[in-house]
């Protein structure tokens, strides 16, 4: 029995994240999890003839029982990014949930699987992993930053100008955080073709702020949910394989708390940081190994240095709002 629960499945996101999770033969029982509809949202899914079993949850009384069994959970719960706000404006209201949620899976599933989409991500994992400390039940190898959708953009947008590069077969590491310029794709490393400096500047910029495209186009309407939606799905099926079946070899991008998990030590070293998004080998307890950092063209050296300055600040945030107040009782 493989138990996925998703928490603000009614949302932007949660809904057709559950939908493609809905697709899943590892998934033996999705439950989903919100303030509002996801008894709604689950009677829908219900009647889809794959062979999980699908339950809704509404309100805080009913999280103990979604959490129950949980063998991962996938966070898009919070408020979506609207135009002229910045991922740290999201912080305000975001971090209260994440931290209240964190705290009912440290209580219901603490040795569950836990990936977070909610933004700021570069301070809801910390929130996360902090709560999780507290509460005594912390493994650095289970908490994941899902930053998969800065992957997704990247081969995305280099088939773009390059249309002979293939985007669903190659894909490309982005390192750094989940948010504007500490997103720092790696295009010094693809084989497959080359790129003229003004092309490595435009491309980089747009994958960086590909968020903001998205949230313009939809002129107010929401953010990048559906993009979003498919990455998180992504990331999830992958972490199924590798900790359900067993598969070897799968690697994806992900944040991470560095200290605790294998191979990390080279980056705890070189950046200073206690997080950081990199290669992550996925395996039957989560990071099974992380990845060396391939080597960096100089500009790319550099904006890891800018990556790093942004993030030393997203991440004192999102801890300092679990360890320099009270843990809010759920």
């Amino acid at each position: 029995m493989v138990k996925v629960v998703v928490c603000g499945a009614a949302g932007g996101i949660g809904q057709p994240l559950s939908l493609l999770l809905k697709q899943s033969d590892l998934i033996s029982h999705l439950a989903l999890y919100d303030i509002v509809n996801a008894a709604g949202v689950a009677a829908d899914l219900s009647h889809i003839n794959t062979a999980s079993k699908v339950t809704g949850h509404v309100g805080k009384d009913a999280l103990a029982e979604a959490l129950q069994d949980a063998h991962t959970v996938v966070i898009p719960a919070g408020v979506p990014r609207k135009p002229g706000m910045t991922r740290d404006d999201l912080f305000k209201v975001n971090a209260g949930i994440v931290r209240d949620l964190a705290q009912a899976c440290a209580q219901h599933c603490p040795k569950a699987f836990i990936l977070v989409i909610s933004n700021p991500v570069n301070s809801t994992v910390p929130i996360v992993c902090e709560v999780f400390k507290k509460a005594g039940v912390f493994d650095a190898r289970k908490v994941f930053g899902v930053t998969t959708l800065d992957v997704v953009r990247s081969s995305t947008f280099v088939n773009h100008i390059k249309p002979q590069f293939e985007p669903q077969v190659n894909r490309i590491t982005v390192v750094g955080g989940h948010s504007g310029a500490t997103i720092v794709p790696i295009l010094s490393q693809i084989k497959q073709v080359s790129f003229t400096p003004e092309e490595i500047k435009a491309l980089t910029h747009r994958i960086q702020f590909g968020g903001d495209e998205v949230v313009k186009a939809k002129d107010g309407a929401g953010s990048a949910t559906l993009s979003m939606a498919y990455a998180g799905a992504r990331f999830t099926t992958s972490l199924l394989e590798a900790s359900v079946r067993g598969k070897r070899g799968l690697v994806e991008s992900t944040y991470i708390h560095l200290k605790g998990n294998a191979g990390a030590e080279w980056n705890a070293g070189s950046t200073g940081l206690e997080y950081f998004a990199q290669d992550v080998e996925l395996g039957p307890e989560g990071v099974a190994n992380v990845l060396a950092l391939p080597d960096l063209s100089v500009e790319e050296q550099a904006l890891v240095q800018i990556a790093i300055g942004e993030l030393k600040g997203n991440i004192t945030k999102g801890v300092a709002f679990i360890t320099a107040a009270p843990t809010a009782k759920l």
